[in-house]
């Protein structure tokens, strides 16, 4: 119900009405119109919003509170741990910093524009922005649905910031992989079966962490990749998590040499398991793992891998490095975009083209010149 009044030479309306979520009565009002039909219009429009359940006490609302809130009921396991993790580092490293203690509902089109200059000014390439971006939007799309703004201040923005600058692509040459593999058994065997299986598979270091051994059928000799091991994770229960993408989960055939060492690798850990008895990790059921039974932790790897190179005088390279080994290798050995897309678990064929066209086109290259002198001792 609308009452209205003049005071002075203004119009007000006041609405008394029972929120839809409380349940309780409640008066909203509004002055300062010219005229009474000014008024009444107004008055119009907001019982509209009542009627829709709009919660017209958003006025108050921080930006910061309606964030959270939108991780938590709305991200919180629903989306994939990593892709949550995105959104909560976006909004606290990024977002929050920028607009501080504003209301949700006073963050305009032309503030939200100026933050993501301010991103770029500050050197973010065009995608990060638009990651950034994607969180924001995602938040205020869903801010609309639940009535807390009448729309987004996310729409129509332009994304400026440069192309990130593709970096050279790092992979271990093929004559170089004996050698470093020998170096690895000097090492560690442990660090060897899981260098090897790397170079071999092409799997991310996390998802090779994550193999247990109810994910290897080494009669059909293959490898289902379900999961991604969580290196940071406080508990057991925390520490198998979902693959980057669903693309990631897939099974991949692998070579009689490697399931020849799988074999060996289960014959070797379960003398482990007979010596350690309770002290083994019997639980993880882990397929690559420390003598124990327990997981192989990131800093381990990474000097495990560091050092290996080192003694073998090769460059310095990443431990995902072995991931694009494996990718070249098959490139060399005549193997397509697609196949080499579904090994890896590549979301679209787009990624995987953008990442080994320079590696594609040197092949093609480096076979034409094969072809072009063979031709030339035929035609002579």
């Amino acid at each position: 119900m609308a009452t209205y009044r003049k005071r002075g030479e203004k119009w007000e309306y006041r609405i008394s009405y029972k929120d839809l979520f409380t349940q309780k009565h409640k008066l909203k009002s509004k002055g300062g119109f010219k005229t009474k039909r000014e008024a009444q219009h107004a008055a119009s429009q907001e019982k509209a919003k009542l009627n829709s359940g709009f919660e017209v006490d958003n006025s108050s609302l921080l930006l910061e509170h309606y964030l959270n809130d939108w991780l938590i009921n709305y991200k919180s396991g629903v989306v994939r741990k990593n892709t949550y993790e995105i959104h909560e580092r976006n909004i606290n490293k990024h977002i929050l910093p920028y607009f501080k203690k504003i209301n949700l509902v006073d963050l305009k089109p032309i503030m939200y524009q100026k933050f993501l200059n301010s991103l770029t000014d500050h050197g973010y390439s065009k995608r990060t922005i638009e990651i950034i971006h994607t969180t924001m939007a995602n938040a205020m799309k869903k801010a609309v649905t639940l009535g807390k703004i009448e729309r987004s201040p996310c729409e129509g923005v332009d994304i400026k910031g440069k192309e990130k600058e593709s970096s050279e692509l790092k992979y271990m040459d093929s004559e170089d992989i004996h050698d470093f593999l020998q170096e690895a058994y000097k090492y560690g065997y442990e660090y060897w079966i899981f260098f090897k299986i790397l170079i071999e598979t092409g799997m991310r270091k996390g998802e090779a962490a994550a193999l247990q051994w109810t994910d290897l059928d080494l009669k059909e000799g293959t490898i289902t990749i379900n999961k991604t091991l969580d290196f940071k994770a406080r508990s057991k229960e925390e520490l198998f998590g979902d693959t980057k993408t669903f693309k990631s989960q897939r099974t991949i055939t692998i070579s009689k040499s490697l399931i020849n060492d799988l074999h060996f690798h289960k014959k070797q850990q379960n003398q482990n398991k007979l010596a350690l008895n309770e002290i083994y990790h019997h639980d993880l059921n882990l397929v690559l793992c420390r003598n124990n039974g327990n997981i192989m932790p990131k800093s381990s790897l990474f000097n495990a891998f560091n050092r290996i190179l080192k003694r073998t005088n090769k460059p310095k390279l990443p431990i995902h490095s072995l991931r694009h080994t494996h990718a070249v290798l098959l490139l060399e050995a005549g193997a397509d975009m697609k196949y080499v897309q579904t090994r890896l678990g590549h979301g679209s064929m787009e990624i995987t083209s953008n990442v080994y066209a320079h590696v594609s086109k040197k092949i093609e290259t480096d076979t034409l010149e094969k072809y072009e002198e063979y031709m030339k001792n035929i035609l002579k």
